[in-house]
């Protein structure tokens, strides 16, 4: 907890009250105040305090994986632009582009940096503004100012760039451009007025701020944890308050508006998924033709898919339930499925364990429940030689997560995408490392078009029970995601929501979370105590 400071000043009564000495931080930045000491962002109250101090340490890794030392070249970055909806003058809120906030932590849009690829020595170039931005906006900062927030060798404004090439006079200018292996979108290079007189490389800067991205600080686990504890308190509110009638937005609401209040968390990592009854077998639902609208059913499971952001690291956590409370026979056994499978895989955690391993151990305990429940018929590997499996758990078993819900990182230079169902759509394809987090997030879903695709097919046909699976397609699906730290002997659970059948009951009925006792047979880490709402 962070210790406040206070001090009395009058009231217009001729009273006094106590006045929090620091009501002038803002984003770990003091107006005003003393700015001779260590940068931070800190969102003020039981908020996590992170030291700026760790991008140093993020561009020293940089230089380190760009293996360039021998030539005297600089990086140069682009950072997240400004944008306005449309034509109108609506400014949307801010948030930097990710590869920028990793090795530069500035929260300002419309700026770039530039790294030494030898020594890491960093400079910011910061747009140049007009007087009248203080009008709107609030004071100008300096490039002073800037040096000392965030603990940069220099600050430029955006028109020297051209100046400061010629000063620096580099051999190789390094250029971040490549293809997201996710979104196979292709990364915005940065430019400057004269660039085409320099020799510029594409691919090294790209490939080394990937590779950088995918094990962990110190500093950057710290923030995940934040990120996982307050978005776990959440989900355990939104749990607590739901009642049949309910719009799944409301369960939405209810979860912004704790990680908001309690955790200084203003942004999603991703939008929410609140689906309930059949919207739980949609595996992206919540977007802008389904916005979370459909009313909660007493007799329904509840899929909800949230997560939130601090300093721009994400959370991504699902919780599977039902509305009522109280799960029927036919919702525990589907949940208790999903839930062996999820301990299963965790149990299997550790470095140099290949991902695409995991997968095919949660499908195989997957494929024992639907055995064992009637759905499918023959042995383990009967159906998973026709990948049955895939037909209930359509998507991957997890991915990185980082800065991005999907980070960066999960298909390295020569890795191959599987072509076969369920693992085609996986995210990762890595050993695990220490220092890496991954969502483990398995999950079991009753979808028609899945189900009658693999009818049509003799090979899979005869392995299923076609009336009692068609039987399920209204009851939707259930996913379990968690978020864990790979560690040097196994794994470490971030996330700390109710998770048996006992604690989801407990929890919907009015207990506290942790109870005095549980029946979940992974460790978990410490629940988040915020300020009172």
């Amino acid at each position: 907890p962070n210790r406040k400071m206070a001090k009395k000043r009058s009231r217009s009564d001729g009273g006094e009250v106590e006045e929090d000495a620091t009501s002038h931080v803002f984003a770990g930045w003091q107006r005003g105040g003393d700015t001779s000491g260590p940068s931070f962002y800190w969102q003020g109250g039981e908020t996590l305090k992170v030291p700026r101090s760790m991008h140093g340490k993020h561009r020293q890794s940089l230089v380190s994986l760009m293996g360039q030392q021998s030539v005297k070249g600089v990086a140069l970055v682009l950072g997240g632009e400004s944008q306005t909806r449309d034509d109108s003058d609506h400014e949307e809120i801010f948030r930097q582009e990710s590869n920028f906030h990793y090795l530069f932590g500035v929260a300002e849009p419309d700026c770039l940096g530039a790294i030494d690829v030898k020594s890491g020595a960093a400079t910011l170039f910061i747009p140049r503004l007009p007087a009248e931005y203080a009008m709107w906006m609030g004071p100008i900062a300096s490039p002073e100012d800037f040096v000392k927030k965030y603990e940069v060798d220099a600050v430029r404004y955006v028109d020297e760039i051209p100046a400061f090439m010629a000063e620096f006079a580099p051999e190789t200018i390094y250029l971040y451009e490549g293809i997201n292996t996710d979104s196979k979108a292709k990364g915005t290079p940065a430019t400057f007025e004269g660039i085409e007189a320099y020799k510029v490389d594409r691919e090294v800067l790209h490939d080394a701020v990937y590779e950088a991205r995918v094990v962990k600080s110190d500093e950057e686990l710290e923030v995940l944890r934040f990120c996982n504890r307050v978005s776990s308190a959440a989900h355990i509110e939104v749990m607590r308050k739901v009642q049949p009638g309910m719009m799944e937005y409301q369960m939405e609401s209810i979860f912004l508006h704790h990680c908001y209040y309690h955790g200084g968390m203003r942004h999603q990592a991703y939008t929410a998924i609140c689906g309930c009854g059949p919207n739980s077998s949609v595996l992206h639902y919540g977007h802008a033709g389904a916005p979370n609208n459909r009313k909660l059913g007493k007799t329904q499971m509840v899929l909800n898919d949230m997560g939130n952001e601090y300093y721009c690291y994400a959370s991504d956590i699902t919780c599977s339930f039902p509305v009522s409370g109280k799960f029927t026979e036919q919702q525990r056994s589907i949940y208790e499925a999903v839930l062996e499978t999820t301990v299963a895989v965790m149990n299997a955690l550790r470095p140099g364990v290949a991902w695409f391993d995991m997968h095919e151990l949660a499908e195989r305990v997957l494929a024992k429940h639907l055995i064992k429940l009637g759905f499918l018929h023959g042995t383990v590997d009967e159906v998973m030689e026709v990948h049955l499996p895939a037909v209930f758990m359509p998507h991957g078993l997890g991915h990185l997560m980082g800065i991005d819900t999907h980070d960066v990182g999960g298909y390295p230079k020569g890795a191959e995408r599987a072509t076969r169902p369920g693992l085609r759509n996986i995210r990762l394809n890595r050993d695990l490392a220490a220092g890496m987090v991954v969502t483990v997030e398995p999950g079991c879903y009753f979808i028609n078009h899945f189900i009658e695709e693999a009818l049509a097919d003799e090979s899979r046909a005869k392995h299923m029970n076609a009336d009692k699976i068609r039987g399920m397609v209204g009851f939707g699906g259930v996913r379990i995601e968690d978020d864990i730290i790979i560690t040097k002997d196994g794994m470490e659970l971030m996330t700390n929501v109710p998770r048996t059948i006992q604690e989801v009951e407990s929890v919907m009925s009015g207990m506290d979370f942790p109870l005095p006792t549980s029946d979940y047979p992974v460790p978990r880490c410490k629940p988040f105590v915020g300020s009172k709402a």
